[in-house]
């Protein structure tokens, strides 16, 4: 299981050199994957430990105030996909406003020499630290050279192959993967589309609460997520997908789902929510429970209907659709 350290002083004092790999990370996309699988590879072949250093908060949280950015993945999510890729340590680094206007030169002794011992430094090629941003994948090397590490900065992945981009692609402006694109996706409601970019369903979390039950008392009942603040939740509407927990009393369950997001516009909601529907399943005690959903594919939008029983029909379309559509895929 990878280690997760909360700051450097919870990194051993005999951890050794390491090979180092560094982002937000947020979402552990396929192109994040690509960079974070070659720190782990290379870590192997030299017989070294890999580590994975991100950041929490998001830093344009911290550096623009009130313009925190809709996050893809919860910090421990995103510690369990990066331990996926290999790494044998994943560094969740604390980022305040005293960390942003840290000087370049100080983030990579701080960080990548006193604390992690880097021997080697892989990042993607539009990697930015230190305050204002000014250190690039250039100063890196120039100060890997002052501080005994090597560094490169890999070419960025296209929607088009998990390879960097050919001169052809290049030319056609194929576009780069990366979270502001899975954002705008949601944004749109194209799961399908975020799905591709991210190299598995976008996944949102959160506690299930009590709501109002009116999905029980129509015969749908729903878990209604409590979701964590600035959560990426896709475009108001109707998805199919699958409710997803690994708990005690849950391990490995994954259930196809009809997923509802919106403010329930036939009952004058004004919350808006997020509720899934386990299909054919009406013995769920889920109250309290951490879950998430997985959004596969968008059913269509939010309607205001005219009355309950056209309502109830619709819901009916929606479990035969989200069975078909999760059959398909499993």
């Amino acid at each position: 299981m990878v280690r997760v350290w909360h700051g450097l002083d919870e990194v051993p004092a005999d951890w050794g050199r390491s090979v180092v790999t560094a982002g937000v990370f947020d979402g552990v996309h396929r192109g994040h994957g690509r960079i974070v699988r070659a720190a782990a590879e290379l870590a192997r072949e030299r017989g070294l430990r890999s580590v994975a250093v991100t950041f929490d908060p998001h830093p344009d949280g911290v550096v623009r105030p009130g313009g925190h950015p809709p996050l893809l993945t919860t910090t421990g999510r995103r510690a369990e996909l990066l331990g996926g890729l290999g790494v044998d340590a994943v560094l969740v680094l604390p980022f305040t406003a005293e960390q942003s206007q840290e000087a370049a030169d100080e983030f990579v002794r701080r960080v990548l020499v006193d604390g992690l011992r880097a021997e080697h430094v892989i990042v993607g090629a539009d990697f930015r630290f230190g305050h204002r941003a000014r250190g690039d994948v250039a100063l890196l090397t120039e100060l890997g050279a002052k501080y005994d590490f090597t560094a490169e900065g890999m070419p960025l992945v296209t929607d088009t192959a998990d390879t960097a981009p050919t001169e052809t692609e290049a030319a056609e402006g194929a576009e780069v993967v990366s979270s502001t694109r899975v954002r705008a996706a949601l944004e749109d409601g194209d799961v399908a589309a975020a799905a591709r970019a991210l190299g598995r369903p976008h996944r949102v979390e959160g506690i299930v609460v009590r709501g109002h039950q009116r999905g029980r008392a129509l015969g749908f009942p729903t878990a209604n997520l409590e979701t964590p603040p600035h959560a990426a939740i896709p475009k108001d509407g109707v998805y199919a997908g699958w409710l997803v927990a690994d708990t005690d009393r849950f391990p490995d369950f994954r259930w196809p789902a009809a997923i509802s997001i919106g403010t329930n516009p036939t009952f004058e909601g004004a919350e808006r929510t997020v509720e899934a529907y386990a299909l054919d399943r009406d013995d769920l005690d889920l109250y309290g429970e951490h879950m998430a959903v997985d959004f596969l594919a968008r059913i269509r939008d939010t309607l205001k209907f005219d009355s309950i029983e056209a309502l109830i029909e619709e819901m009916h379309r929606d479990v035969a659709r989200s069975r078909d559509l999760t059959a398909a895929e499993s």
